[in-house]
């Protein structure tokens, strides 16, 4: 089998916790941490088709200069004798208003509009706020268009099937969704373009405080809410 590790990870900021000396650290038994696959002569790491992907998942001088591992992605308890519990998949929650939001949740419940094919739903960062914002990067169906009925009807949908802060935020218009080699969306991207339209020729939507219907970002829009006009 692949030699693992359970290291120290910080769900903050979304990266493993290294000592001053720059190695990541073994969780104890009973904590939970980001399980990591060491990469070897006999358990190499095939990888994703995307060469960038894999620099993201590859991390270098783990526990030692040189050696390599592959984060799985997952949390994982160590409930000691080599055995690990699994708890959580990185990536797939974030903090909004003091909750946790369950991106699949959004993603199966933004799918039910019938305008609407696929949903990739991830958190954002809005300056002056905690936590992260929901955004949906949407596929529609063949042929459909939103129209200013249906970017009122959304809101009402998703306000009766989630809980208020889990309704996403801001949504991004797709004409397909992005997938790596492993059909793994590209989240990494999306969350650095968030909101912001000077960084991508589709169409974005916001769902301003106090509003019932979703607009339309404008660069004056979006310099608003990095100013802070907005209370979200």
């Amino acid at each position: 089998p692949t030699p693992y590790a359970i290291i120290e990870f910080d769900k903050e900021k979304n990266e493993p916790i290294r000592d001053k000396n720059g190695w990541c650290k073994k969780v104890k038994a009973g904590e939970v941490g980001l399980l990591v696959g060491k990469i070897t002569s006999r358990s190499p790491f095939d990888g994703y088709t995307d060469p960038e992907k894999n620099k993201s998942v590859i991390m270098q001088d783990v526990f030692k200069k040189g050696d390599s591992y592959f984060n799985t992605g997952d949390l994982v308890r160590n409930i000691g004798f080599r055995h690990a519990q699994f708890v959580d998949r990185l990536g797939d929650t974030f903090r909004w208003k003091g909750e946790n939001v369950s991106t699949t949740e959004v993603e199966n419940m933004v799918c039910e509009y019938d305008k609407i094919a696929e949903a990739v739903v991830y958190g954002v960062e809005i300056p002056n706020t905690n936590g992260r914002a929901g955004m949906a990067a949407i596929t529609l169906a063949d042929g459909a268009e939103l129209n200013d009925a249906d970017l009122t009807e959304m809101v009402t949908v998703f306000k009766k099937c989630l809980p208020a802060y889990a309704v996403p935020v801001f949504l991004r218009i797709q004409a397909k969704v992005e997938t790596t080699g492993t059909f793994k969306y590209q989240k990494n991207k999306l969350k650095e373009d968030a909101f912001n339209p000077s960084k991508t020729s589709e169409r974005l939507l916001a769902l301003l405080p106090g509003e019932s219907s979703y607009c339309d970002i404008t660069s004056e829009i979006f310099d608003n809410i990095q100013a802070y006009k907005y209370r979200f």
